[in-house]
């Protein structure tokens, strides 16, 4: 990479390290497992430049973290990553209290176990839309689903966010 191509990289992708650390670390659940998938995501960044045609570097960014996270856990978890199945991953559980929660919402302990225990695909439309501000196109666009795909796992991710930290409220209660 010549000098005015580093300058110009490191201008696109360095003000996103924070947001790729983000991502990497919700989607692999694992701290030194988000740094490997980083410097990966900036060492294919890095090598594939050339194809960035300017625009959002954040969301360029991002999807080559999101495509270096989904190969990590391929390589180390053994399988596939496995698409969402509601009937598998669904609890069921429909109690809520809303005062409880709103009052619980500051323990960021709870929500960040409520998350971690999201399957993947709706933990990571989640992070992006929730903890990273993305908009639903820019999701759709990273992810490569389709707006209504998107809107509906963040409508899912939030209920069954809802429904573990209202669970979590009642254990605590008793």
């Amino acid at each position: 990479m010549e000098a005015d191509e580093r300058r110009q990289f490191e201008h696109v992708t360095l003000p996103h390290l924070d947001a790729a650390y983000n991502l990497a670390r919700w989607l692999t659940q694992n701290e030194h497992a988000a740094e490997d998938v980083v410097q990966e995501a900036y060492l294919r960044a890095a090598r594939y430049f050339g194809s960035f045609r300017g625009g959002n570097g954040r969301a360029w960014l991002l999807g080559i973290v999101r495509r270096s996270a989904f190969d990590w856990l391929t390589k180390h978890t053994g399988h596939r990553v496995l698409a969402f199945n509601e009937e598998i991953h669904d609890r069921g559980d429909e109690s809520s209290n809303p005062e409880q929660l709103a009052l619980r919402k500051s323990d960021q302990v709870s929500v960040r176990q409520a998350l971690e225990e999201l399957p993947l695909p709706l933990r990571e439309v989640i992070v992006l839309r929730e903890l990273e501000g993305m908009s639903y196109q820019e999701i759709a666009t990273l992810t490569e689903l389709p707006m209504g795909t998107v809107m509906s796992r963040l409508s899912r991710g939030r209920q069954q966010l809802q429904r573990r930290l209202a669970s979590c409220l009642g254990e605590d209660g008793k």
